[in-house]
């Protein structure tokens, strides 16, 4: 697989984010699906619509959302579709909560390393595309949060997120917390569910990963540690592999002291084997060039 391009700009504002998107050169067609993650109630890190509205306006997109597999205030949708507009996102766009009403859509994942069926919210069914627009941070049961994440259990429904994270054995989320899998088979269907999303998409799909509060713990944390180190740019590019793999490496060889405990999370929850997985699946390679976008 030759090398995938990444584009970078170390220019953190809405402007920005457009403007890596068009440096994509990539036609959205049809109804675009707007992936994000709407933040949970009291946490302080998560990315506010405003920050999207720019690049979601210029796609006429749809903010998608699912519910959750643990509870808090995104675990109902009557819940969720009330953070959505507490947080903003209602304000500015069209909204859709992807399972709220079932049953799943059910993707088949022939070739998967664990899983071999992925559950996502119905509605996904209405786009003809996908636009990726990820927080990258780290995450207390993956290691980190970017695009492989978004494309896996930001895309499953409540049940499909249970699924997910107990590798394929049940998606009753009342005992899911006590019944989770060895680590790696976690992670390992994670990349398997993700490449059910992106490969459902047959192209239609672009990602940009924005490198901004930089916390160990996700936007799903209500309390969430302060991030540890300094913001650094974002990304795009159209391989979902390849733009986390290099959000990866920018931490890895930043020289901001505050990388240890992000790399400290990461590494603790073997976070990279996603990576690992997901090129093993082929639907993304970790060999990228980095083109910055002035």
């Amino acid at each position: 697989m030759e090398k995938a391009k990444v584009y970078f700009t170390k220019e953190l504002t809405p402007e920005s984010a457009l403007k890596m998107f068009k440096a994509l050169k990539k036609d959205l067609p049809g109804r675009v699906a707007v992936k994000v993650h709407s933040g949970e109630a009291g946490n302080q890190n998560y990315l506010h619509p405003e920050f999207m509205k720019p690049t979601v306006e210029y796609v006429n997109g749809t903010i998608v959302e699912c519910n959750t597999a643990y509870d808090g205030e995104r675990n109902s949708s009557d819940k969720h579709k009330k953070l959505l507009e507490n947080h903003g996102w209602s304000k500015y766009f069209s909204v859709d909560l992807l399972d709220e009403e079932g049953p799943d859509l059910e993707l088949e994942i022939p070739n998967g390393k664990v899983l071999k069926q992925n559950f996502v919210g119905k509605d996904l069914a209405n786009y003809d595309s996908m636009l990726v627009l990820s927080h990258f941070k780290g995450h207390p049961m993956g290691g980190y949060g970017g695009a492989i994440k978004q494309l896996s259990i930001g895309c499953a429904s409540s049940e499909g997120k249970a699924w997910i994270h107990s590798a394929g054995k049940l998606k009753d989320q009342s005992i899911l917390w006590d019944n989770l899998p060895e680590q790696d088979a976690f992670l390992e269907s994670m990349a398997d569910a993700a490449k059910s999303v992106a490969e459902y998409f047959k192209g239609n799909i672009a990602y940009i990963n924005i490198m901004c509060n930089m916390s160990v713990d996700c936007d799903c944390c209500a309390v969430a540690e302060d991030p540890c180190m300094k913001d650094i740019g974002i990304l795009a590019s159209l391989d979902p592999v390849a733009i986390d793999q290099a959000c990866i490496d920018f931490v890895v060889n930043s020289d901001d002291p505050g990388k240890d405990h992000l790399l400290k999370r990461i590494n603790s929850r073997h976070g990279t084997h996603t990576i690992d997985a997901a090129a093993d699946l082929g639907f993304g390679t970790k060999e990228y060039e980095l083109i910055e976008v002035e």
